[in-house]
Parts: C-alpha cells; structure tokens; sequence
C-alpha cells in the first residue's frame, strides 16, 4: 500500500511539473505569435493568438486545483513543499504574461490598420530577451538550477535598458512628427507589455531560488 501511495504522490509531482512547463511553452509562443504579428502586420495572426489565452486560463485553474490536492492529501514536506508553493506563484506569474501578450496582439491590430510605422527594431530584440527568460527560467526550474536561475535576474537589466531606449527614442519622433504620436504610442505600450514580461519572468527565477536554496530573494535577487 506504501509503495502505492508513493508512486501516487510522484505521479502528482510529474504531472504538476508538466501542467506547468506546458502552460510555460503556450505563454512563449502567444509572445512569439504576438511578435511575428507585429513585425509583418498581420492583424489575423494577432486575432488567431488571442484565441490561445483560454488554454492558458485553462491550465492555470487545472495547476491551482492539483497543487490543492497534493497540500491537502500528500501533506509534502521541506524540497517538495518549495516544490509546490513555488508552482502555485509560477502559474500566477505565467497567466499574467498571457494576458500582456494579449495586450500585445491588440496594439498588433491597431497598428496594422495605420498607413505605416516607424522603425523598431529593438522591440523584437528586447521580446527575444524576453522568451528566453522564460525558457531559462523553466529551464532552471526543472533541473533545479540555483546558476541558471540567477542568470534570469541579471537578464531583467539588459529588457529595462532596452525599454528605456525605446521610450525615448520613440518620444523623440512624436516630438518631430505629430502625425506619428499614434503609431509611436502603441509602439511604447508593446514595449511596456515587454518589460512587464521580463519582470515576470524574473518572478520565476526568484521562486526557483527559493525552492532550490529555501531562501526569499525577491527586491533583492539581483544583489
């Protein structure tokens, strides 16, 4: 009946583990989709894309309910506590990006109705930076990787330097051509989804450190 019982619990584990990379890897593609709309103007990819945030919704409730389940039944205890409490923040964390990716493909309609848009180069270069704190992240988090984790953190730098950049370089064309001011404010609201993603991601890096070393680095991971 033990052994039972522990094969059981293991499989709950897996399966939260799964639920949580699966929900992970819908997030980066919304993000990536949201991109690929944005860069060729294509209103009916951003709209295919907001379709995808119900299964985010979806799995969101599914990883609430079984992380629940394994606290109440399973009463984890040390590694497999952080384990779970760390999962039920994640998800938080990973539905919200949804919802800024969702931002994202609405401004992605907006602007795919204006004549024409200046350059913008650093905003798919910023979201590249972004996905890959989310796949490092998740990354870390499966082979509860304490280096990798921190990695994500000091990556959060190089996303606000690069929102800065945008913010001002974008304000400087308004500020030229006034016929420009929507377009250009749409353009900075994509890169304020961004940055809010980036530190999104940064919120997982910290729940990895705490579930590998049992120790609260938020507002002070990076020092």
């Amino acid at each position: 009946m033990s052994d039972h019982l522990d094969r059981d619990y293991e499989h709950d584990l897996a399966t939260l583990r799964d639920k949580l990379l699966l929900m992970a890897g819908r997030v980066e593609v919304m993000i990536a989709d949201a991109m690929r709309a944005l860069i060729g103007r294509d209103a009916h990819l951003a709209r295919k894309t907001l379709e995808v945030d119900h299964k985010v919704n979806t799995l969101e409730v599914e990883i609430d309910e079984l992380c629940m389940l394994i606290l109440v039944k399973r009463h984890p205890m040390a590694r497999d506590l952080r384990f779970v409490v760390s999962a039920l923040k994640m998800v938080t964390d990973l539905e919200r990006m949804g919802d800024l990716a969702v931002n994202i493909c609405e401004r992605c309609i907006d602007l795919a109705s204006l004549a024409e848009t200046p350059p913008y180069d650093d905003i798919p270069r910023m979201a590249n930076i972004v996905q890959q704190m989310v796949r490092d992240a998740m990354d870390a988090f499966v082979a509860w990787d304490l280096e990798g984790a921190q990695r994500v953190l000091l990556s959060d730098d190089e996303v606000d330097e690069l929102y800065h950049t945008i913010f001002r370089d974008l304000l400087e064309v308004m500020i030229r051509d006034r016929a420009s001011v929507t377009c250009c404010s749409q353009l900075q609201s994509v890169a304020k989804y961004l940055e809010r993603i980036g530190d999104h991601a940064t919120n997982l890096a910290e729940e990895v450190i705490f579930m590998v070393q049992a120790r609260d680095v938020r507002h002070h991971g990076k020092r």
